[in-house]
């Protein structure tokens, strides 16, 4: 079986695996560049990256909705069952089996505070391990050394933020690429507002000259399938 991502706009991810649904930072309701809306999310599980509005807005209202299992950082996923959901918490570092693969919380350099003000833990990214492949969701972060430790584990796909200023921008996303060494990257987090507006098509021409990685830029709402 094969696993599709979906890009449905700013960081917020849609993937397929194994016939789950897996949704990732759902930011739709309030995010000019959505491609979909949080009434049509009918996910499994939502993975949540860490705590600022950008990423989480959607999450309590879908989960409630449909039943879906939140996966976070213990502080999110505790915050998220003192609202009555169904939530499975982890730690940076730490993996755990679910149906759909293996999937580890990796470090991630950000904040997150949560929008009511509670405290978020650290931000995270995640590495899933499923249908015999690794995909590397960086989510909001900054560039950090230990992305060489995470290319180490053979990427099959890497997903990076390339906005800049509240995440790693063009040339920092690149040193990210070369560090991970993925067979395919996408780039996403970017052109949701001004303040964050990048020419992906450039930088994609960028990896492709200076790395061994190919690169695709997907509109809203497109997919890439592995």
């Amino acid at each position: 079986m094969s696993i599709t991502l979906t890009w449905l706009g700013h960081g917020t991810q849609l993937l397929d695996v194994s016939g789950y649904k897996l949704l990732v930072d759902p930011f739709l309701a309030d995010n000019p560049a959505a491609a979909a809306k949080p009434e049509a999310m009918q996910p499994d599980y939502i993975l949540i990256s860490h705590g600022h509005f950008d990423h989480i807005s959607d999450a309590v209202e879908i989960a409630r909705r449909t039943g879906a299992t939140v996966i976070s950082n213990f502080e999110i996923a505790t915050w998220c069952s003192n609202q009555g959901l169904s939530a499975h918490g982890q730690h940076l570092g730490g993996g755990h089996q679910f149906p759909f693969g293996y999937l580890k919380l990796t470090l991630a350099l950000h904040g997150s505070a949560l929008p009511d003000g509670s405290y978020g833990g650290n931000p995270a990214g995640f590495l899933l391990t499923a249908e015999g492949k690794k995909i590397y969701l960086a989510c909001d972060t900054g560039l950090f050394g230990d992305m060489q430790l995470i290319g180490d584990e053979g990427l099959d796909l890497a997903v990076l933020p390339i906005g800049d200023n509240f995440t790693m921008g063009p040339a920092d996303a690149l040193r990210a690429v070369r560090f991970l060494r993925p067979k395919t990257v996408i780039p996403v987090h970017y052109n949701t507002w001004e303040l964050i507006a990048q020419d992906a098509e450039a930088w994609a021409r960028q990896v492709e000259a200076e790395t061994r990685s190919s690169v695709r830029v997907l509109k809203p709402g497109e997919s890439f399938s592995l």
